[in-house]
C-alpha cells in the first residue's frame, strides 16, 4: 500500500510540475525579430528594434545585396528620354549615352555608380519603385542631385 500511495504522489506531481518544468518558452512575436539560425542548427532571436544595422564581412555574403541591382537598368535621363545601364558583377558599369564606361559599389542599400567623366548616378529604391538620381561632375552624392528620373530593371530582381 505504501509503495502505491508513494507512486500516486510521485504521479500526481508530474502531473501538476510537468507543464511548467517540460514546456518550451512562448515564442517571441516574430513581426518584430529576426531570427539568427547557426550551421549547428541553434537559433538566436533579437528585437529588430536592439538592431541598428546589419554587417557582412565575408567579400561573398555582400554579393547577395549587389545582386539586387547587378544587371541591365532603363533609366530616365531627367529631360523625357531615357538610355540604359549595365551593373556588372564584377563592379564595372557600361551605360548607352556619354562616357560609357564607369564602377559601381552598394552603399547604403543603394547602387552608386561613379562614371569616368564625372557624372554620378544612384540607383535606389522609393516605395515600391526604383529611381535614378544623377550627380553633375563636381557634385558628391550627399548633394541635391541634377535630375532624377525613374529606373527599371530589364529583367525581374
Amino acid at each position: 500500500m505504501r509503495k502505491a500511495i508513494t507512486l500516486l504522489g510521485t504521479l500526481t506531481l508530474l502531473v501538476c510540475a510537468g507543464p511548467t518544468v517540460f514546456s518550451r518558452p512562448a515564442p517571441q512575436d516574430s513581426t518584430d525579430s529576426i531570427i539568427i539560425v547557426f550551421k549547428d542548427g541553434h537559433r538566436q532571436s533579437f528585437l529588430l528594434s536592439d538592431i541598428a544595422r546589419i554587417e557582412f564581412n565575408a567579400p561573398g555574403k555582400v554579393s547577395m545585396l549587389r545582386g539586387r541591382f547587378q544587371g541591365k537598368w532603363k533609366v530616365g535621363d531627367g529631360v523625357g528620354g531615357t538610355f540604359f545601364i549595365t551593373l556588372n558583377h564584377d563592379g564595372s558599369a557600361f551605360r548607352s549615352t556619354g562616357s560609357e564606361h564607369g564602377t559601381w559599389s552598394v552603399v547604403n542599400g543603394e547602387a552608386r555608380i561613379s562614371w569616368d567623366d564625372g557624372w554620378h548616378d544612384v540607383i535606389r529604391r522609393r516605395g515600391g519603385k526604383y529611381q535614378k538620381a544623377a550627380y553633375a561632375p563636381g557634385r558628391s552624392f550627399s548633394d541635391e542631385p541634377s535630375n532624377v528620373a525613374e529606373a527599371v530593371p530589364t529583367e525581374p530582381i
